[in-house]
């Protein structure tokens, strides 16, 4: 790759910057293997003094010393960006978009005759803390190109390779999901309150419960209806508990709100 960094990002804001560190802490990159920009110069600065990255003079440097090119900027300026870069971008190189609502054939266009593999990626807030979920839509790309993006966003969360007609599915259900999480957990907590608990103690037990949960899922492999029945004991807590969900249409609110988000993510698509 002719002396080429592995990685660079434009856009090293809240989501950019976390999947930067979260690379370099977990040890999947070195920060010599780094390049980052930012339409805010003093940002990409104070990464590349935490970290050790390169803080590139612009965007065009980014894309051109650079495998792997992360576009981490909103979807309004996505189109700006890719046509300043497309120059200096060749067939040996990857465009990883994380813009929702912004499809490959757009992408394409933008980035004109570079010849680039393009990937679109749909990320949540959780890589912020390491626990992220990665959809990937890569229908153009070489399977090792896509097998080595895998293991890089790996280290800050989960990651999942779909058609690109998925992916505004996949923005209603985990792009959109942690929002609707947090309601629960402050739900959760306002019901221990409301039962007798100190706010903070609520808190803190519902988002454990949450992340316990999850995490049940996860690592057991058994379905989420399994596990609720194996809590659920005749005439019990819980059993009264869901009852109550399902008197209050739990479950239909719920899929209604990723059907919702999935459905203003197909008509941010269209309108692109």
């Amino acid at each position: 790759m002719g002396g080429r960094r592995m990685l660079g990002v434009i856009g090293v804001g809240q989501m950019g910057g976390a999947l930067v560190r979260g690379m370099v802490r977990a040890g999947v990159l070195s920060p010599d293997q780094i390049i980052v920009s930012d339409s805010e110069r003093d940002r990409a600065t104070a990464l590349a003094r935490e970290l050790g990255v390169k803080a590139a003079s612009g965007n065009p440097q980014v894309a051109a010393e650079s495998e792997l090119v992360l576009l981490a900027v909103k979807p309004g300026l996505v189109g700006r960006v890719a046509e300043e870069i497309a120059g200096s971008l060749g067939p040996a190189q990857t465009v990883i978009s994380i813009a929702a609502g912004v499809p490959i054939a757009k992408l394409r266009g933008w980035l004109g005759a570079s010849g680039a593999a393009i990937v679109r990626a749909m990320p949540n807030t959780p890589v912020l803390v390491g626990a992220g979920a990665f959809a990937l839509a890569a229908p153009d790309v070489a399977p090792e190109r896509v097998e080595a993006i895998k293991r890089l966003l790996g280290a800050v969360g989960q990651v999942v390779v779909v058609g690109e007609e998925m992916m505004d599915a996949v923005t209603g259900l985990s792009g959109s999901g942690p929002a609707f999480v947090f309601v629960m957990i402050e739900a959760m907590a306002d019901g221990g309150v409301a039962a007798g608990l100190p706010r903070p103690v609520a808190q803190q037990l519902a988002a454990q419960t949450v992340a316990g949960a999850a995490k049940m899922v996860l690592e057991t492999g058994q379905h989420p209806a399994a596990l609720k029945d194996a809590v659920a004991s005749p005439g019990g807590t819980t059993i009264a508990g869901l009852a109550e969900l399902e008197r209050a249409g739990f479950r239909a609110a719920v899929v209604a709100a990723v059907r919702a988000a999935a459905r203003r993510a197909r008509e941010m698509s269209e309108s692109s």
